[in-house]
């Protein structure tokens, strides 16, 4: 009895347990197959993807972001079938895809007509996608489409600004990449018009008594656009109160832009109407001998090949130009009109 009195020793042990492996080391030591293949597929599905879909993206994107500024257009050569074209342009991008653009052909058409008809087409040579490229084109164009060519000429003689696209389906090298991807080219250039040629002058002024070729000047003619048109020799019809009353020559007609061109002209014209004009109002009063005439073109030759691309374009309105008559026939004749004409007394 008395050993059950006694206080029972008990004793524990602590076991310190063995520390776990953290991480994947043991994990992928035993599964390192599953990791290879995992990384195999997203070799083989991400590259592909990434070459496939986000280059093409990106290079396209780039492409769209960069802007075409039309320096220049020269027409020069110019027949009934063929014409030379020199377009002098700049492209600007931000430089940070390094890529060269194939050559390719561009089609122009005017982008606010419907049917986006090309009305010239070019080959554009290789370029790159430096931060500033200048691209500069020369090349002979067969006229497939007058009648396109001709609207272009109209609305560019015509509106103060028009809107021009080139467009064209081409391929980028991305450096770095041996794969060719295809891209679009499309952009559009809003140009300055020639406005009708308003502030056409007629200066220097002579008359003559004679048949044909009685009236001579200078015209000074301003090219507001981009556009230098070489037309050769022109005529218009000319016009006066409504009345045809003869035909204005202009040879060698060459319109340079952003120029007003100075060139010979003679007229031939009716006597007549001319001094009846002057002898009423308001060229007796108010305007002291000007009278205002009206020319529209006629017919357009360039080394003996008729141009009616130009000459129909010429022809879609008049326009109107004031002439000190009095003052010429003055000048070369001695002659001055008095209100009522030369019959005298008032009309």
């Amino acid at each position: 009895m008395a050993d059950a009195d006694k206080p029972v020793a008990t004793t524990s042990e602590n076991v310190v347990e063995k520390p776990r492996r953290r991480g994947c080391v043991g994990h992928c030591v035993r599964f390192w197959w599953v990791y290879l293949i995992v990384l195999i597929v997203l070799v083989v599905i991400l590259v592909p993807v990434i070459l496939l879909v986000a280059v093409p993206k990106i290079a396209q994107s780039k492409l769209d972001d960069a802007e075409l500024i039309l320096d220049g257009i020269t027409v020069t050569n110019t027949e009934s079938k063929r014409m030379t074209m020199a377009i002098n342009s700049t492209i600007k991008s931000d430089g940070k895809v390094h890529a060269t653009i194939e050559p390719f052909l561009g089609v122009m058409y005017l982008e606010d007509l419907e049917g986006h008809v090309p009305f010239a087409s070019i080959n554009f040579p290789e370029t790159t996608s430096d931060a500033l490229q200048t691209v500069n084109v020369t090349q002979t164009l067969d006229i497939k489409d007058e009648d396109a060519l001709t609207t272009f000429n109209t609305w560019l003689l015509a509106n103060e600004t028009l809107r021009v696209t080139v467009y064209g389906e081409t391929g980028i090298h991305v450096k770095g990449i041996s794969r060719r991807y295809p891209v679009t080219f499309k952009k559009t250039v809003e140009m300055p018009g020639l406005q009708m040629l308003a502030g056409t002058s007629v200066n220097e002024t002579s008359i003559n008594l004679d048949k044909e070729n009685n009236f001579n000047a200078t015209a000074w003619i301003p090219n507001r656009s981009k556009v230098s048109f070489e037309l050769g020799n022109a005529t218009f019809h000319n016009y006066l109160d409504g009345q045809e009353i003869g035909t204005v020559f202009i040879d060698s007609l060459f319109l340079r832009a952003g120029e007003v061109n100075k060139y010979k002209m003679r007229a031939t014209i009716e006597q007549s109407p001319v001094l009846e004009a002057l002898g009423k109002s308001p060229a007796c009063d108010k305007n002291k001998g000007w009278l205002d005439f009206q020319i529209r073109g006629k017919t357009v030759n360039n080394n003996g090949q008729d141009l009616p691309y130009f000459a129909n374009a010429l022809s879609t309105a008049n326009q109107t130009i004031p002439i000190d008559i009095g003052g010429t026939l003055q000048r070369s004749l001695g002659i001055t009109i008095p209100c009522g004409g030369l019959g005298g007394g008032d009309h």
